[in-house]
């Protein structure tokens, strides 16, 4: 029996889909060429929605007719504009329009979306893969499939969207598969991943790897739907994108006890769904090649549905993603069993090593002391001493504003001199005033593997709380915790006025499929300390109760790091059962971490990883160095792994378009759609990949807020033949990367 799909944009039910499911024989594909020629769904997968987006003028995308796979019927210009389209009635979005503005916000999520910054001229819609603007505004009509891979308990719930451009030529098939970076939903690789794919007429398969913006509001019992809307908990059943697994009589004594309190499904699934990240990549490509059958596969007597004319023996298959969806192609490729992968491209990849034993780094000639760190053990480090280290000289951005000032949040300053007091309290810092005290934080953190070219980056992250966010949200994946732990006294809310947790507007909490990342950035839900001076504060309000100071939420950073290491950071006494957290709880999130270590054997898939220098998010020595070097230690020659150092690239390249930014940073993703053609010559022509090199590029310089625009000469090219001082190469077991 051929699977029921529907060609309207609503959703057909998760549990008719499953029955249809059931019906299927139980020969479902494994990635290979099946002696039965039916098109079988993969195991598990509920292909809920075909949908034809044949666009091919810019429109306002409110219907399918007028929105196309890449832009939502926006096209350069829409993607471009500073406002995002605006919804006929705010309180109740169509799918359909918050499938357009999740395009919209998820493109400029991972690109400097600034004609300085070099969209609409160096990238975008319009610029095809040669990097010449030849492509109008850039719309690519097609059809777009929505399934569900869900586990027997239906709560995994990881959403996969297929994108078949028109111009997918059955002859040369290929899929480009791309696993949306950090906490983003379906369409997160939409700017990268997908418009690499479909602009070489690739089918796309996305998926949110089991993360995206599933919010939960116990006070109503609403949930998002797969599509994006929101009902109840009850009215949405089975296609509830994320509800916790709480009852009415916990959520009612919750909402007493912690009122206005949100779930995210990143944070509170219980999953630990960085653990299947590679598997969820993999069945991505499954239900690729399943809905590319049933669009180009031939018709079987009797009814018996569409031929199997698509597997991985014929289809070129390249992985290719960023930062979260970096990881999650490096650990599809570990775990590809059945040879679906041909090729993977990871940009600023979240590698984390599952040993640091065999191999080492240096960098100008000089051994790295620590590299290769678990994302749990370093974030929880800078969530301590970055706010402290963000006042030495040497972190300031001299002259210029910082992101922090630009966002008026210039404020935090004295809350983060509260922070170097309280760490040199607790005996975590040395020297008796300011200066020394941030200057032995900053000396700290580069110790612990950040470098010198993150100084000035350590503002910005510590300003926009980056690693308040992820020690909170990973504490909670690693430990499995549920929203009624308020693991280390922290929760996540929409706050008001004075940082207290509120209640969500009625149009934002409609509008967070298209609008929330997944994480708690605060848009809209932020981290609050539970036990803040004076009643429930979002974190760089709080007062810490250990303290009585408004530090950040010192006393949360330091449970939190207590949970990686399962020791007290003030005493290195073990935990136990009775202290805070517990020496369970720390098991636990431990045990989650090691759940989501990779082990560096890529099958000797051709792989390409590219990096900024100065990202300090995910630094290179813990992800992109580190994980070059182990792949290197586990499969010795046999290893096909590049490694692409850019200099003045750091991680979030829509930081780009801040004043302060503008004149140092240039844009890393230049650089993934060169590895991504690179990779596509490689499988396709047999062009060998270029050599591990460092990238000399030149910031745009001028004056902040007014940086000249950057070009290409800015930018060289991926060199097949770098000099002798740009490459990158090993010296005995030991990464060597040129200053």
């Amino acid at each position: 029996m051929r699977a029921v799909v529907l060609t309207s944009p609503r959703l057909l039910p998760v549990a008719l889909a499953t029955a249809v499911l059931a019906l299927q024989p139980a020969c479902a594909t494994d990635g290979g060429h099946h002696a039965d020629p039916r098109n079988e769904l993969p195991r598990g997968v509920a292909s809920l929605t075909r949908t034809e987006y044949p666009a091919t003028a810019p429109g306002a995308g409110t219907t399918a007719a007028t929105q196309d796979l890449l832009t939502g019927g926006l096209g350069r210009t829409g993607i471009g504009a500073a406002a995002a389209p605006v919804y006929a009635d705010p309180l109740n979005p169509t799918a359909l329009e918050l499938r357009r503005n999740a395009l919209y916000s998820n493109y400029r999520g991972l690109v400097d979306p600034t004609v300085g910054g070099g969209y609409g001229r160096l990238y975008g819609p319009n610029i095809d893969l040669a990097g010449n603007d030849t492509l109008g505004e850039g719309l690519v009509p097609g059809v777009e499939y929505l399934g569900v891979l869900d586990d027997k308990a239906g709560r995994k719930r990881v959403t996969m969207a297929i994108q078949i451009p028109a111009s997918f030529d059955p002859k040369k098939p290929c899929i480009v598969v791309g696993p949306s970076s950090g906490s983003r939903g379906v369409y997160g690789a939409i700017g990268a991943s997908s418009e690499w794919g479909l602009k070489k007429g690739c089918a796309v398969a996305l998926t949110d790897a089991g993360k995206g913006m599933g919010l939960y509001d116990p006070a109503d019992d609403t949930v998002h739907r797969i599509d994006g809307t929101r009902a109840t908990r009850a009215a949405a059943g089975e296609a509830s994108h994320f509800a916790p697994a709480i009852d009415d009589t916990q959520r009612i004594a919750f909402n007493a006890a912690f009122p206005n309190r949100l779930s995210l499904k990143h944070v509170h699934s219980q999953q630990n769904p960085e653990a299947d990240w590679g598997t969820d990549t993999l069945a991505a490509v499954r239900y690729a090649l399943w809905a590319l059958n049933e669009e180009h596969g031939a018709d079987l007597p009797r009814r018996h549905g569409k031929s199997q004319r698509f597997h991985a023996d014929n289809t070129l298959v390249i992985a290719g993603a960023v930062s979260n969806g970096g990881a999650a192609v490096l650990r599809a490729a570990e775990q590809d069993r059945h040879g679906l992968i041909d090729g993977v491209v990871a940009s600023e990849p979240n590698a984390q090593p599952e040993s640091t034993r065999g191999y080492g780094i240096s960098f100008g000639g000089v051994p790295v002391a620590n590299f290769g760190k678990p994302l749990f053990d370093y974030f929880t480090f800078a969530n301590l001493y970055q706010p402290c280290a963000a006042q030495a000289a040497e972190a300031q951005m001299t002259g210029e504003l910082s992101i922090h000032n630009y966002m008026t949040l210039v404020a935090m300053n004295p809350r983060a001199v509260n922070r170097c007091t309280a760490l040199a309290a607790a005996g975590l810092v040395s020297g008796g005033t300011l200066a020394e005290q941030s200057a032995d934080a900053l000396n700290r953190l580069r110790h612990y593997g950040w470098t010198r070219f993150n100084d000035t980056m350590h503002n910005a992250h510590f300003g926009l709380g980056n690693a308040v966010i992820i020690s909170t949200m990973y504490a909670n994946a690693y430990a499995r915790a549920s929203v009624l732990d308020n693991l280390c006294g922290a929760s996540v809310a929409g706050v008001d006025a004075t940082a207290a947790p509120a209640p969500l507007a009625a149009a934002t909490k409609a509008a967070s499929y298209a609008t929330g990342n997944g994480t708690s950035n605060g848009s809209p839900a932020a981290v609050i300390v539970n036990d803040s001076v004076g009643g429930a504060r979002r974190w760089d309000l709080a007062v810490s109760p250990g303290t009585g100071t408004a530090d950040l939420g010192f006393d949360v950073a330091m449970c939190q790091r207590a949970l990686a290491t399962g020791r007290d950071p003030r005493t290195g006494a073990a935990l136990t059962a009775s202290s805070v957290p517990t020496k369970a709880q720390s098991q636990a999130a431990r045990q989650g971490v090691e759940e989501v270590l990779l082990n560096g054997r890529l099958r000797g898939t051709p792989t390409v990883i590219v990096a900024g220098r100065n990202d300090a998010l995910l630094p290179v020595n813990h992800a992109a160095r580190a994980y070059t070097a182990f792949n290197r230690d586990r499969e010795g020659k046999r290893s096909e792994l590049r490694y692409i150092e850019v200099e003045n690239a750091q991680h979030f390249d829509a930081f780009n378009a801040l004043t302060g930014f503008d004149t140092r940073y240039v844009p890393l993703h230049v650089y993934f759609v060169e590895a991504m053609n690179a990779m596509y010559a490689k499988l396709s022509t047999g062009e060998a990949l270029p050599p591990s090199q460092v990238v000399r590029t030149v910031p745009r310089g001028g004056l902040p807020g007014a940086a000249p625009a950057v070009t290409r000469a800015q930018l060289p090219a991926i060199s097949a033949t770098p000099a002798a001082t740009d490459r990158i190469g090993f010296v005995g077991d030991s990464l060597a990367v040129p200053e």
